[in-house]
């Protein structure tokens, strides 16, 4: 007796595994390496701005000394006019250099932020992913320049409603957003390759402290590098603050500039920083 016929296979059995079903069975390739680096940047830019959203109290007391500088310092130097400006009133000459200012005194300690990672654990965890070393400091370091941008917009409101006439083009008002997050890049990193030789915040603190206000008096924030003497005009062609200064000036106000030379320092500066600080991160988390 033959036997019966055996059931014919669903249509589905017969074809090969849809490309679907592989999805469920291979998980997808991890992204590492500089893959992650955007990914990266953007994560760290959220974190800063979800901090101010949430706590809005360091962003009103910062904004407390760039107001005192212009309200008392630019006000009676405009009256007595005791720096030559190039003819433009020195509030309007001051405002960039205040800009300029308020956005190093927050990178400069984001070095303090790095360290108290460290002390939690966060950072040894970073460090066991597939993100490199020069992501990591590069996420951080751009967090700390979309911080100094806030703070960089609150100084532009504050110089405004004092009357100083500036440019409201939005390619300029670009040019001044980048600038801004260069030279933020360049001090955060700075202050992390410092941390990574000292390795306390203490020590951190004292030395930041030590070497703001050498870099805000030995630039052009305050007056023009004519009429410094020789051996402080050398220490301001070397000062990336100067630079930035410089490009804020010429797109803010449109005075004379070198924008080309100005960004191309601070681009090279903000390299040099990634750099540093990435080859001393392995030292601050051991």
């Amino acid at each position: 007796m033959s036997e019966a016929p055996a059931a014919p296979r669903p249509a589905s059995a017969d074809r090969a595994h849809p490309a679907e079903l592989d999805l469920l069975v291979v998980p997808p390739r991890a992204r590492t390496g500089w893959k992650v680096l955007p990914a990266r940047v953007v994560a760290m830019c959220v974190v800063e701005l979800q901090k101010l959203r949430h706590d809005r109290t360091e962003l009103y007391t910062r904004a407390v000394q760039p107001a005192l500088w212009l309200l008392i310092f630019g006000e009676t130097f405009t009256r007595i006019r005791a720096i030559p400006t190039g003819g433009i009133p020195y509030l309007d000459y001051l405002a960039p250099g205040i800009i300029a200012q308020s956005a190093m005194f927050i990178a400069i300690f984001y070095g303090i932020m790095i360290i108290w990672e460290r002390d939690a654990g966060i950072l040894t965890k970073l460090l066991v992913t597939p993100t490199p070393r020069a992501a990591l400091i590069t996420g951080k370091a751009f967090a700390a320049g979309v911080k100094s941008l806030v703070q960089a917009v609150v100084v532009v409101v504050i110089a405004a409603l004092l009357g100083v006439a500036m440019t409201w083009n939005p390619l300029r008002l670009l040019g001044v957003a980048v600038a801004v997050v260069l030279a933020s890049v360049f001090f955060s990193c700075l202050s992390m390759t410092i941390a990574g030789i000292v390795l306390t915040r203490d020590r951190l603190m004292g030395i930041g402290q030590a070497i703001t206000m050498p870099l805000f008096f030995g630039s052009n924030a305050l007056y023009p590098v004519a009429v410094m003497p020789g051996w402080l005009q050398a220490v301001s062609k070397v000062n990336p603050l100067s630079y930035q200064v410089d490009a804020l000036r010429g797109l803010l106000l449109g005075t004379p500039a070198h924008l080309l030379p100005d960004f191309t320092v601070l681009a090279v500066a903000a390299a040099l920083g990634i750099t540093s600080a990435s080859s001393l991160l392995g030292r601050l988390a051991r």
